[in-house]
């Protein structure tokens, strides 16, 4: 689901009592406060026979914020491996867009982003700052990917490095002894 209102003290409260009561489950979110906006995406488990009432309960019960609940999509793609993307340089317009236009051209899916902008220490140049997980098909390579990406951060005069730090989907668990 999604919510986005106006942001104020209680929002994850008012929709954990509204899970709860309704039997669902808690499982996975990702929230944040931005220009006086709380927004968030959130994943809920509930039985079935339960959905429609967890659906209005969390519509009618929230005053001022904006519910969207849908159903879940397929899960992880066998074969797929997922990257640590971070970048830093000098903020100037496209950035995102000539990035996320490589990603995309060569099948890529962005699973997480996180940007913003600060002031360098030194000169009070302003910086942006970019940080995402990427999911690559089988078809594209790490040092593939990061040759095209270097590439580009080059035209873009900015840092950018792609590492192999997130575990592969299906990547067997190390800390399991199989045998």
């Amino acid at each position: 689901m999604t919510v986005i209102g106006d942001d104020k003290p209680g929002i994850v409260e008012q929709l954990s009592d509204q899970i709860l009561a309704a039997g669902g489950n808690w499982e996975e979110s990702r929230m944040a406060r931005l220009a006086g906006k709380f927004a968030g995406i959130l994943r809920v488990s509930v039985d079935a026979a339960r959905a429609e009432a967890l659906t209005t309960r969390l519509q009618t019960a929230n005053p001022g914020l904006t519910v969207v609940v849908e159903g879940t999509g397929d899960g992880p793609q066998p074969g797929f491996r997922t990257f640590r993307l971070e970048l830093l340089g000098n903020d100037h317009p496209g950035i995102i867009r000539d990035i996320s236009r490589v990603l995309a051209q060569n099948g890529v899916n962005i699973e997480d982003l996180e940007t913003d902008v600060t002031s360098a220490p030194m000169s009070g140049e302003t910086l942006f700052r970019a940080r995402a997980t990427v999911r690559t098909p089988p078809s594209v390579g790490l040092e593939w990917l990061r040759t095209r990406l270097e590439a580009l951060a080059g035209e873009l005069m900015v840092d950018l490095s792609l590492d192999d730090s997130e575990p592969s989907i299906d990547a067997p668990d190390p800390s399991v002894t199989r045998g």
